[in-house]
């Protein structure tokens, strides 16, 4: 129960400190974005960066705060979870609630492609018919590729599929997205390069 009490304490307290990071222009941006529906105090990303530092990974505050209809308390829920503990079952739970393409992104770079199950949730998602989820796959996969860490051949035939779909589709979002993934899928070696290249040619695009 005290748990409870501190953490439902902290997350009052970290609401109050989003009011001295207020940033106008930056609400204001996102307001015209059509980023609404929750409450935006306008903080920096820098600014919760440095709140998340401060507070350290912690599993109790994450929850409570990803809770909370607020858009930096969702963007610091990914920050200060902790990769190694959240269960994919739980992850499901925050893709499904995730309101905008913003919190998508940052979940995507803070935490998911940190997860011990990243890859298998960035193929499952590129795979869905949910824009943000096909957001969040191709970001998860980008990093993946970045670090060096190659697919199988399932998940080569699974990702130059999906992304080709993507390229073809109509959000400009998930279209950047994939785009980026396939240009650090290249970066893994000449064949992942001729791969991409053959596969962007029967589609008519050259961009790598």
């Amino acid at each position: 129960m005290d748990n409870i009490r501190n953490v439902s304490e902290q997350v009052k307290e970290i609401k109050q400190s989003f009011r001295l990071m207020m940033d106008g222009a930056v609400a204001k941006s996102m307001r015209d974005k059509g980023i609404d529906g929750q409450l935006n105090w306008g903080a920096t990303l820098p600014r919760l960066k440095e709140k998340a530092d401060e507070i350290g990974k912690d599993y109790d505050l994450a929850i409570a705060l990803w809770k909370e209809n607020v858009r930096e308390c969702k963007i610091l829920a990914t920050m200060v979870m902790p990769a190694d503990e959240i269960l994919p079952e739980v992850t499901d739970i925050w893709m499904e609630q995730t309101p905008n393409q913003e919190i998508a992104e940052q979940a995507a770079f803070n935490l998911y492609r940190y997860l011990p199950y990243a890859p298998e949730k960035a193929y499952a998602w590129i795979a869905s018919d949910k824009e943000l989820y096909q957001l969040c796959g191709f970001h998860i996969l980008s990093r993946l590729f970045m670090n060096g860490q190659e697919p199988n051949e399932r998940g080569i035939n699974e990702f130059v599929d999906q992304a080709l779909a993507a390229l073809q589709g109509e959000s400009i979002a998930v279209k950047k997205a994939a785009a980026a993934a396939f240009q650090r899928f290249v970066e893994l070696g000449i064949v992942y390069r001729r791969l991409a290249k053959s596969a962007l040619k029967s589609i008519n695009l050259d961009f790598l």
